[in-house]
């Protein structure tokens, strides 16, 4: 039953991607289903990837709510696109194949998930369920097949043994009998100990003895039966008293596989008088549901930890994934802000910590200074510690301190270790499902954040990008510093804070510090000087505000007490390596007693690699455009020169992005007195090499020009230059002449035009007319014999030359053409000769939608009336 939905549809392009992820978490999370967000996120974006990059459709994504969870369906319009389905079911798909990823996604981590097909389109779609236990629900198992449940007699049997003071066996019921083989005369007056078959608890150093000493302990061990065979068990035993004082302990005990009759956490402890301590206030957290958070079950750990053993703090610690540190997770009594995720050795030698691995005993820590670094200047000063282990590993650390000295001994340990050996599956579950969400979600956030970096190639906009994705994400502030050139000294580039008034403050302290050493051997590293130099600050502000009299706090010259309560805390440095080369660094800050998660760190490091290699090319990009379009603007000219009684505009456009000179070009320059070069060309094809075969051009024509040469000999030999750059020569069109202004008003031109759009005469009554006839084109053939034609410009003539991106400007099977043009200047009479020129830009631009894809120059000469 569908209770709620939800649909969008997106375009085919990249950034789709980003808002249907924004879309299925806003949904998911009006739903209240935020369990599932993350991995709705992540299968959203590999399907929706799938149909607008490979499909390369718009995708529609549909959102389905019902009572046990929510279905997504990805539709895209590309049914005959077919899905490696046959490769995913055998896992044989190819990994580095970009096709079918989103596929094996699914199958690891949706509940189902399958494709249908239409004549009209395909979608994929997944299942995500929702995992809630029956209300009133303290303990539950899946349903599972009968071929799957535990293996039991006829009849569960519950044995009754009962053991005395001196842990002698006292009664022994007809199910112990039945279970071990042994009568009650056999056994009755032996010690438990004798039938015991348990090699210690594991880093307790303790055996089956002391569990019976235990006012309550439940757990397993082994049994040897009458043939000799070890039985392993599950046991409940309660320590009980009777009506003279006697004090006897009660043990019920099943085989390990029935475990379920006893395992309960609702056990009513007994009567308790006198010094007997009543249950454990462990049972209550270890029995119910433990908490959804890993946080939450830790902080509730603890405090049942310090109850229990009625200390004044407590603290819990988990274990890395190499076992070599130890991070602080919890802590009840203890100024928790400054100590949580603080790291310490596991070993540490001899008197610090002894070892992590083992439980230890310290009666005052005023004698052995350091033995508990965590508890340093914390007023404590017993403290008894416990490794948390599942199966043989440590896993992680529990402690309790106490203020009076000699409080706690062996058996307050003993006590602490069978609580935390009951509570160390549930914190390793919690904590691997903690590390799985948070691998989902720094997956999610990689994959945007490669997105967002990919989008750009400009190196502020980077830098930019870098410090928004950390801030606040994986720190409360962060610095960028960059690396010009190789050996030479960071620069801080960019900085940000969550708060922005702080910026400015921390920028100003950062300045004063030294920058990190860009050594790439240092890798990442805890950076001190910031939280130095904000220490450093703290002090002399206080003092200054003593020594004037003010309140603490106000303000004082230099960085104030803020800036410096900001940068404060930890400061981590992770080099931002590209092309095997230390670029820049990147430094991650949290406020005053804040450290950094380890899983944080590590996301940090994935985030830079990915952001170095998008600020080295953007450096490149920059590099390399910056110099092409130093070389291109050396292909234009300079400047137009002025001339007595003419009036010339040039506009000129060069097809693709980033180009500023491409295979058309013109120039005007002066000859020799009195008299003034113009060309318009066209180079074959466009971009680089036909900007090559540009410069070539112009700064041959006016060499050539200035030599005294006529329009013929000048092209003639420009021919022969070009013919000579062999496989690089490029055949082009050109119209050169020259102008000569008359004294009396007017220009007397000599043209030559070779193979190009022939050059347009508009007179001062509106009459369009060709001002030459077409010759053969330079480049293609040896002996050219080219030809001088003159014109004549009198007072309100123009003369239009173009290149054939104006005339051959198409719209379908439309192009505007010769006439089109001609018909474009006969209405431009009375125009100045920059209005003429843009008069027809504008035309050329409106023939058509497209963006041009030719280049495209447009020269006016006009004589003013």
């Amino acid at each position: 039953m569908i209770t709620a939905r939800a649909a969008a549809t997106f375009e085919p392009v990249g950034r789709s991607v980003a808002t249907a992820r924004g879309f299925v978490r806003d949904t998911l999370q009006g739903w209240g289903l935020t369990d599932l967000i993350e991995d709705a996120v992540v299968l959203t974006s590999e399907l929706v990837t799938n149909a607008v990059v490979h499909a390369g459709t718009s995708a529609e994504v549909r959102c389905l709510r019902d009572p046990q969870g929510v279905r997504i369906e990805v539709v895209d319009r590309h049914p005959e696109r077919e899905l490696p389905l046959a490769e995913v079911s055998r896992g044989r798909l190819d990994l580095s194949s970009e096709g079918g990823r989103g596929l094996l996604l699914c199958a690891a981590l949706a509940s189902r998930w399958g494709v249908d097909y239409t004549a009209i389109d395909k979608s994929v779609w997944f299942r995500l369920d929702q995992q809630a236990l029956p209300v009133g629900t303290r303990a539950a198992g899946p349903v599972l097949p009968d071929e799957a449940l535990p293996v039991s007699d006829t009849r569960v049997r519950v044995a009754v043994v009962q053991v005395d003071r001196a842990d002698t066996i006292t009664a022994w019921n007809d199910d112990a009998k039945e279970l071990f083989g042994y009568t009650a005369e056999q056994v009755v007056g032996k010690p438990l100990a004798d039938l015991a078959a348990w090699p210690q608890t594991p880093g307790t150093g303790t055996g089956i003895a002391e569990a019976l000493a235990l006012s309550r302990w439940e757990g397993s061990y082994g049994l040897r039966d009458s043939e000799g065979r070890t039985i392993p068990v599950y046991a409940c035993h309660l320590r009980v008293r009777d009506a003279h004082g006697e004090p006897s302990t009660v043990c019920l005990i099943v085989r390990d596989q029935e475990r379920a009759v006893l395992q309960s956490p609702s056990r009513v402890p007994g009567t308790a008088s006198g010094d007997d301590r009543p249950g454990d206030p462990l049972d209550a957290l270890i029995g119910s549901p433990p908490p959804d958070d890993l946080d939450g079950l830790l902080q509730r750990t603890v405090e049942r930890a310090r109850d229990m053993l009625d200390g004044d703090a407590a603290f819990l610690l988990l274990a890395t994934d190499d076992e070599t540190e130890l991070e602080v997770r919890a802590t009840t009594g203890l100024p928790a802000a400054r100590q949580r995720f603080a790291r310490v050795p596991v070993e540490t030698g001899s008197g610090r910590y002894g070892s992590a691995r083992m439980p230890s005993v310290h009666e005052d820590l005023a004698i052995a200074p350091g033995a508990v670094p965590l508890l340093s200047g914390t007023g404590m000063h017993a403290v008894v510690t416990v490794p948390l282990k599942v199966e043989g590993r440590l896993t992680g650390s529990l402690g309790v301190a106490s203020e009076t000295p000699g409080r706690y001994s062996n058996e307050e340990a003993l006590r602490l270790q069978f609580a935390a050996d009951r509570i160390a599956l549930a914190v390793e579950s919690a904590r691997l499902t903690e590390l799985e969400r948070l691998r989902r979600g720094s997956l999610a956030f990689l994959v945007e954040a490669s997105e967002l970096l990919a989008g750009t190639l400009d190196r502020n906009q980077t830098l930019a990008l870098m410090a928004q994705m950390t801030v606040p994400t994986l720190a409360t502030w962060c610095a960028v510093y960059t690396i010009h050139e190789f050996g030479s000294e960071p620069v801080l580039s960019y900085v940000l804070h969550e708060d922005e008034e702080r910026i400015d403050g921390i920028k100003a302290l950062l300045e004063r510090v030294d920058p990190p050493d860009p050594d790439i051997t240092l890798g990442v590293r805890v950076w001190t000087a910031p939280a130095d130099a904000a220490h450093d600050t703290a002090l002399r502000s206080s003092l200054r505000s003593l020594a004037l009299g003010r309140p603490h706090g106000a303000r004082t010259p230099g960085t104030s007490l803020t800036t410096a309560s900001a940068v404060g805390g930890e400061t981590v440095v992770l080099p931002l390596i590209a092309r095997n080369r230390v670029i820049g660094l990147l430094a991650l800050g949290k406020p005053t007693e804040e450290r950094f998660r380890q899983d944080i760190l590590e996301l940090a490091e994935d985030l830079s690699r990915r952001a170095a290699l998008a600020l080295d090319n953007a450096r490149l990009y920059s590099e390399r455009t910056a110099i092409s379009q130093s070389l291109q603007r050396s292909l234009l000219p300079p400047e137009l020169p002025d001339i007595d009684g003419v009036d010339v505009e040039v506009i000129y456009r060069a097809a693709g992005e980033g180009n500023e000179v491409g295979g058309d070009f013109y120039d005007v320059f002066p000859i020799r007195e009195g008299a003034y070069g113009f060309a318009i060309g066209d180079v074959c094809g466009t971009g680089p090499l036909a900007a090559a075969v540009t410069g070539l051009a112009r700064h041959a024509l006016r060499l050539l020009a200035r030599e005294g040469l006529g329009g013929p000999a000048v092209l003639e030999r420009l021919n022969a230059a070009i013919l000579e750059e062999g496989d690089r020569s490029r055949f082009l069109t050109l119209l050169y002449g020259e102008l000569w202004p008359q004294p009396e008003g007017g220009a007397l031109l000599k043209m030559v035009c070779a193979g190009h759009p022939l050059p347009l005469h508009l007179t001062k009554d509106g009459t369009v007319a060709p001002a030459a006839s077409p010759q053969p084109l330079l480049g293609v053939i040896e002996d050219l014999e080219l030809y001088e034609q003159t014109a004549m410009l009198n007072p309100g003539d123009v003369l239009l030359c173009v290149t054939d991106g104006v005339t051959e400007r198409r719209e379908g099977t439309r192009m505007l053409g010769d006439d089109g043009l001609a018909d474009v200047l006969s209405s431009c009479t009375g125009l100045t000769a920059g209005a003429v020129a843009a008069r027809v830009l504008r035309a050329v631009e409106r023939f058509a939608s497209d963006a041009p894809s030719d280049d495209m120059a447009i020269l006016t000469l006009r004589i003013p009336e």
